[in-house]
């Protein structure tokens, strides 16, 4: 492997993205925001130091919890309550929210439901404000926006309504093998209301009419920076080995896929790591 340039150090954090043809891809190590794409091709390094500092404390912990939390925070902050996995079980009109303020700032916006194709067709929720970032992060090919409610609370219901007809989970091996093809999302969308319209109109009996709203929108289609899919997907784990390197062949949702295995960034969030090119 050529010799590489060092000097990059600092805790990772989610890949920032932009919608862009392809996906532009920003590494954000500490302070600094390291673009991706201009690196397809080339070699790249990244060694886990052996420190993880949780994401909103900043204390040290030997294990990351929740993607980048110490313990004692993943106990008491409400974005790593079941609720946020599960947001049909909301609780915060019983009074039980771990933070009020919080929830009245994330759960009680705009929300969207929509379908993606990410290794097939799935359904997913996400704040209104996270479009296009949602798609991308879970390395969709297509989206469709298909409803609008007021609260993360009516997606969660609406989504476990329509994921008895399809899944709301990634294949993320499939997703990452880049084998999927496109999918006609607009008769999908067509065909879904149509199974749910009854349990949808009894969820506007209960929450209001205007509480769901359907959307005429367009497929969204996302182009990703990738050189070469793998074939078979390993994985590096940097709790396992301290050292990633190889070629840097593309990337795709949170991942980076490299000649000799990909890496999930979002998975070691927090982890403080040395990158070189």
């Amino acid at each position: 492997m050529a010799e590489m340039n060092t000097g990059l150090c600092g805790p990772l954090r989610k890949m920032h993205t932009r919608l862009d043809s392809p996906v532009t891809y920003q590494l954000p190590l500490g302070d600094t925001l390291v673009d991706l794409n201009v690196h397809l091709g080339k070699p790249i390094k990244l060694v886990h130091t052996g420190d993880i500092n949780c994401l909103h404390c900043g204390r040290k912990t030997k294990k990351s919890f929740n993607q980048g939390y110490c313990y004692p925070c993943f106990t008491r902050l409400p974005q790593c309550d079941s609720c946020i996995v599960k947001p049909e079980k909301c609780h915060f009109q019983e009074g039980t929210c771990r933070d009020p303020a919080w929830g009245e700032r994330h759960c009680f916006q705009p929300h969207v439901v929509y379908l993606a194709n990410s290794s097939g067709v799935k359904v997913g929720i996400t704040r209104c404000e996270q479009v296009p970032t949602r798609w991308m992060d879970q390395g969709a090919i297509q989206a469709l926006p298909i409803l609008e409610v007021d609260t993360r609370l009516h997606s969660g219901l609406i989504e476990q309504i329509i994921a008895a007809h399809v899944s709301d989970k990634t294949n993320w091996r499939t997703m990452l093998k880049g084998q999927v093809e496109p999918i006609d999302l607009l008769s999908e969308r067509d065909r879904l209301l149509d199974l749910c319209a009854l349990q949808l109109d009894a969820l506007r009996d209960q929450y209001g009419q205007a509480a769901i709203r359907a959307l005429d929108a367009d497929v969204v289609d996302i182009d990703y920076p990738v050189l070469e899919y793998p074939t078979k997907v390993a994985t590096h784990n940097f709790d396992k080995n301290p050292e990633v390197a190889g070629v840097l062949l593309g990337i795709k949702g949170q991942y980076l896929i490299l000649d000799t295995g990909v890496i999930n960034i979002r998975k070691f969030a927090a982890y403080n790591v040395q990158l070189s090119f």
